[in-house]
């Protein structure tokens, strides 16, 4: 990023070379930059790619160990010294701490859900009968066919304009085309908040609410991550990013598969706002085959209560019988296409 005046300090952003991470590591950097000019300090941010297994590996999202794939180089560039912070989507972060990191800050959070992107302006019950509909994640293709057990759920993995091309064909979006792949799908469904950070949400034809489909935890949050003995400036700017409400929603949400002991592939969604009498929190667990769902809905009047209201939900879920309808510790899923 670049400053009105040479800065005499740079700060290094580690960031995921997609065009996703890119925009939303871009969007913390020009925060931080501001914050900074505010602060009366000179200081820079520059993006430093980070490879990550994730990014390279063609296999399953969920076969190369799946949130975890992606957070891995990240956090080993931090530890290393490669650069100062990183930008995680939260959703994307293993519950477990790791020594030596801290989330520093979780700033406001954009739109949480998913929303399905089709053929023909079709929504989710206008989808023909049969129709194939792509996502690689078992949470999403486990809530549609709770609702449509008719779908042939195709397991896809690529940045979301590659998703798209797969139902658009080459299409056009800000930064150029989607893809040159031949369409070989009806919809693909996507998160919100990926759409609307790449500029891409005229193509949306249904939205999700809760009701339809509850989000992976922490869904459309980050995570700004750096060493516990960062250096004063940095934690001082960082902390001006951090929004109170959205960190106890995630902290709510991650608590539920921390009480669970669900892995990266479980078919859990949970939805935690804040509000003025507290926090809500509603979590479910889907049967892979979307042929049984256990749900729960709980209150904490205090946000400092978000990990503790987490576990509440996650103790009423198991005493439904969530462990009896889906293997909450998958890693990897249990089939590629799914629904047939």
């Amino acid at each position: 990023m670049t400053s009105a005046m040479p800065a005499s300090r740079t700060i290094r952003l580690g960031t995921r070379a997609s065009a996703l991470a890119t925009a939303q590591s871009g969007m913390i950097a020009r925060t931080l930059e501001e914050a900074a000019a505010a602060a009366g300090e000179r200081v820079g941010v520059e993006l430093v790619p980070v490879r990550t297994q994730g990014d390279v590996d063609p296999s399953s999202l969920a076969r190369l160990g799946g949130v975890g794939a992606f957070a891995a180089a990240l956090r080993m560039a931090l530890l290393d010294g490669h650069c100062d912070l990183a930008v995680h989507s939260f959703k994307d972060l293993p519950t477990a701490p790791v020594d030596g990191l801290r989330v520093w800050a979780v700033p406001r959070r954009e739109d949480p859900f998913d929303a399905l992107c089709a053929r023909n302006g079709w929504g989710l019950d206008d989808l023909p009968r049969g129709a194939r509909v792509g996502t690689g994640s078992p949470r999403r293709a486990a809530q549609l066919l709770l609702r449509r057990p008719d779908l042939r759920i195709v397991d896809i993995r690529g940045n979301v304009p590659t998703r798209l091309s797969r139902v658009l064909g080459a299409g056009v979006w800000p930064d150029g085309p989607l893809g040159a792949r031949q369409p070989d799908l009806d919809g693909v469904v996507l998160a919100m908040a990926g759409l609307n950070r790449l500029g891409l949400t005229a193509h949306v034809t249904e939205a999700f609410d809760e009701d339809v489909m509850l989000p992976a935890a922490a869904q459309g949050a980050l995570a700004v991550e750096a060493r516990i003995d960062a250096d004063p400036l940095l934690t001082s700017l960082l902390t001006t990013l951090d929004h109170a409400a959205t960190r106890a929603e995630a902290v709510a949400e991650r608590a539920v598969m921390g009480g669970l002991e669900a892995g990266c592939a479980a078919p859990v969604g949970a939805l935690a706002r804040a509000d003025e009498r507290g926090l809500v929190l509603d979590a479910a667990v889907i049967s892979v085959r979307g042929t049984e769902a256990v749900r729960s809905r709980l209150r904490a009047t205090d946000l400092g209560d978000a990990e503790a209201l987490g576990h509440r939900v996650a103790s009423e879920l198991l005493a439904q019988g969530a462990g009896g309808i889906a293997d909450l510790r998958a890693t990897k899923p249990h089939r590629s296409e799914a629904g047939q």
